[in-house]
């Protein structure tokens, strides 16, 4: 899509080494507002992207089901209230189709694309700490340097596949869910196989199965799954949006997740059984995470508190699946509610009351390997004409440590974060000078977090540029009680307590490690700001 429009060439990889104020990697979400920001303020500025179109996550995952679990309005840009006002939202809860043509209207609005080199696959960024400046190099030969680097790759862009033994013998189609042809992929009475089981699959799986002939899903571990209740934007709500904008945007930036809502201050404990089944009960017939994000606060902190829920889920998944024995396979019982990223889905349990839908349990009967024809398991082996990989991303660290990034003295970023994320404030690393971390691992909703960090890199090169400062980065010390204030953080709550992304967990030899920052949205906005303020406190600044 993105490819219609005119684009900077990529140059040919003998020329000289180009010179800007900053490069960026990635024209996603966070990408194209840092393009803007410090286009701004004066800047040269080159953005690498990796694919034909801007867009980042919202270009890359085409699969069908594939929408936003944010409220559309609190998703959506709040930068610019002439934006706000000039787009419709045509759901509650936008498909991607509509996020990509949003994203490629704000290239457009800003006039973006000039410095946005598309097809542009960055393998490496070495620090040359003479001139306190990176060298990117792009696959083919290209070269450019900046005082400045900012890795806006995004926290779900690694795309993980097992590696299957045989997978390239595969005879029919197949993809992962991340990497969908953009062509219709027609499923008319074909036999799919659908590996996984999380967020993206919930989306896809229930319009793959009216498609298919046959679909069979391999499920390792069932997910506390909520209902989305999706909706077409009436126009009076349209209009109600664009009068309130300011309003709407204020209390994503002040409510503790990003979102129009709060945790209720009670304890799921401390109120009647009765008065606490009403609250799940009214919750439930919400759309989008109120279930989650605006439950008893103690669901999040407190095993027993998290619990009551957990078993209320559980019995509303029952209701929905006919067959008990499908219905005990599809309800996680190893795991509290929101130790996994939530899905929210539209029909999803339904689709396996059909003829056509087939559920494997590969934790009894894990794949051994892909034939020419399908999927062998210890158990059976399956033929398919397509088999689709829903299996996820490395995820937070993966992104940019799949990129040869070199600080000083040669450090890799890969080694610097193989125990995990190793940062101060989520934003910069020590030892990496000038690099900045352009992604949101706050656990909240991901633009209005996203701005937010922006914001804070925008006026952070725009200080060290007035005061004619060469490099800035963490020291070691603010960097440790960065790490150990956020392992406490999230040892506080029951985000460790699964095998999840959360924690790397689902990355076969990757160091567990907390990835999000656990924190409230508030409190970390507030703690940003409060190290600006103080001079850029826990910096080295030369």
């Amino acid at each position: 899509m993105g490819s219609m429009h005119q684009h900077p060439q990529k140059p040919n990889g003998n020329g000289a080494v180009e010179q800007y104020d900053v490069i960026i990697i990635g024209a996603g979400v966070v990408g194209l507002y840092q393009l803007y920001r410090l286009r701004k303020m004066g800047l040269s500025v080159r953005v690498f992207e990796d694919a034909d179109g801007v867009g980042g996550t919202w270009y890359w995952n085409r699969y069908p089901g594939c929408r936003f679990d944010s409220e559309s309005e609190t998703y959506g840009y709040s930068f610019s209230e002439e934006l706000s006002r000039e787009w419709d939202w045509k759901e509650h809860f936008s498909g991607q189709p509509e996020n990509e043509r949003y994203l490629n209207f704000v290239a457009d609005k800003f006039e973006l694309r000039k410095d946005i080199q598309l097809n542009s696959r960055v393998s490496s960024a070495v620090y040359d700490e003479s001139a306190h400046q990176w060298e990117v190099q792009v696959e083919g030969g290209q070269r450019a340097r900046a005082q400045f680097l900012i890795g806006a790759v995004g926290i779900l862009s690694a795309k993980y596949t097992p590696p299957f033994e045989g997978m390239d013998s595969f005879e029919g189609l197949s993809f992962h869910t991340s990497n969908w042809p953009k062509e219709k992929v027609d499923f008319t009475g074909k036999r799919v196989g659908c590996i996984g089981t999380g967020a993206t699959a919930v989306q896809l799986i229930p319009i793959v199965a009216k498609e298919a002939g046959q679909l069979t899903v391999f499920q390792r571990t069932p997910n506390y799954c909520a209902p989305l209740r999706n909706a077409e934007v009436a126009p009076e709500v349209q209009s109600q949006w664009k009068a309130t904008y300011p309003e709407i945007h204020k209390r994503c930036r002040e409510s503790p997740t990003g979102f129009k809502y709060d945790f209720d201050p009670r304890s799921a404990l401390e109120v009647s059984e009765e008065e606490r089944l009403a609250l799940y009960e009214e919750l439930w017939a919400l759309p989008g995470f109120k279930k989650w994000l605006g439950n008893f606060h103690d669901i999040m902190t407190n095993m027993e508190a998290n619990e009551t829920f957990a078993e209320f889920v559980r019995n509303k998944i029952r209701e929905r699946v006919n067959d008990p024995v499908v219905a005990e396979m599809l309800v996680p019982k190893d795991h509290p509610f929101g130790a996994k990223r939530i899905p929210l889905e539209t029909h999803y349990y339904e689709a396996y009351n059909r003829d056509n839908v087939l559920l494997v349990d590969i934790r009894k009967a894990p794949i051994t390997c892909i034939t020419p024809k399908g999927v062998k398991t210890q158990d059976a082996e399956y033929e398919f004409d397509v088999i689709i990989y829903a299996t996820g991303f490395d995820a937070v660290s993966g992104p940019l440590t799949r990129i040869d990034i070199r600080g000083e003295g040669g450090q890799t970023f890969k080694d610097k974060w193989a125990a995990g994320p190793r940062s101060y404030l989520g934003l910069q690393s020590a030892g990496f000078p000038n690099f900045f971390i352009g992604m949101n691992s706050a656990l909240c909703n991901y633009t209005v977090c996203a701005e937010l960090i922006v914001e804070w890199i925008a006026d952070c090169i725009g200080h060290l540029r007035e005061k004619n400062l060469a490099s800035i980065q963490p020291t070691l010390e603010a960097e440790e009680a960065w790490v150990d204030h956020a392992n406490e953080l999230a040892a506080g709550t029951i985000l460790t307590a699964a095998d999840s992304w959360f924690v790397g967990a689902n990355i076969p030899g990757k160091k567990r490690a907390v990835l999000l920052y656990a924190n409230s949205a508030r409190e970390y906005r507030k703690k940003c700001h409060e190290v600006a303020a103080n001079g850029y406190e826990g910096f080295v600044l030369r």
